[in-house]
């Protein structure tokens, strides 16, 4: 091995150190402030690509989402965030991807799927903004061309408690009770079989189906989505 190999290996090896030091402090934070529960994570898969679509309802759902998941993740963040040169850092050194919003970044595309064919986890709120309200809105999309051209799975997931902590309208947030939960994974195949509206609206059925178990569990108002004609309001547990 020569000294640039060596060289890349020891500063991969701090990243994944510093990565991990990171997620253990966001626990601690979440645990302190959030009283945060994450259930589902025997869904994560133990190797393999594999990508994390969930609602979006604070601006600290990346680290609600991140902190659950036992391998190394990803996550896309948006460019001006990293205009700033120490939080720029500081979010690139836990895997964030920078992201132009309102356009089609395909610079951002595919860097996500050269880490998702090697094998890495990517988080994605395919809302594509925080919720007003707590509800979850159609999912666009567009991700979806990140599971038909890669071998990933897709992990739906359901955040629940980060609105009422920190909604949209509200500078800083509140302590709260925030809740996590990763769903059954859906297969490559079955994702590359939908076409893509599909496949959006599968995964919007599927977390409001999740979303409405976890708000009766913890005794809130399931939000109503029967206006909506496309969906249905009391949908298969599956989610289909």
């Amino acid at each position: 091995m020569n000294e640039v190999q060596n060289s890349g290996m020891i500063r991969r090896k701090m990243q994944a150190y510093w990565y991990r030091f990171g997620r253990w402090l966001c626990k601690v934070f979440c645990v302190l402030f959030f009283r945060l529960r994450t259930y589902g994570q025997d869904n994560i898969p133990g190797e393999g690509p594999f990508i994390v679509v969930s609602n979006h309802q604070s601006y600290l759902d990346p680290i609600f989402c991140g902190v659950g998941v036992h391998r190394d993740i990803c996550y896309m963040a948006r460019d001006t965030l990293f205009r700033n040169r120490i939080l720029g850092k500081a979010i690139a050194s836990v895997n964030a991807i920078p992201v132009k919003r309102g356009s089609a970044d395909l610079t951002a595309i595919r860097k996500v799927i050269e880490k998702l064919n090697l094998g890495m986890g990517v988080c994605l709120f395919p809302e594509a903004t925080r919720s007003p309200d707590g509800r979850v809105a159609a999912f666009k999309g567009g991700f979806t061309i990140l599971c038909k051209r890669t071998d990933a799975m897709i992990v739906p997931t359901v955040i629940d408690g980060a609105y009422e902590c920190w909604p949209r309208h509200r500078k800083l947030w509140s302590r709260g009770l925030v809740v996590v939960c990763y769903g059954e994974p859906i297969s490559s195949a079955q994702a590359k079989a939908m076409d893509d509206r599909a496949l959006a609206d599968l995964l919007t059925r599927r977390i409001r189906t999740m979303q409405h178990k976890w708000r009766k569990k913890l005794g809130k108002e399931p939000f109503d989505y029967s206006s909506e004609a496309e969906f249905d309001n009391n949908p298969r547990p599956d989610g289909r």
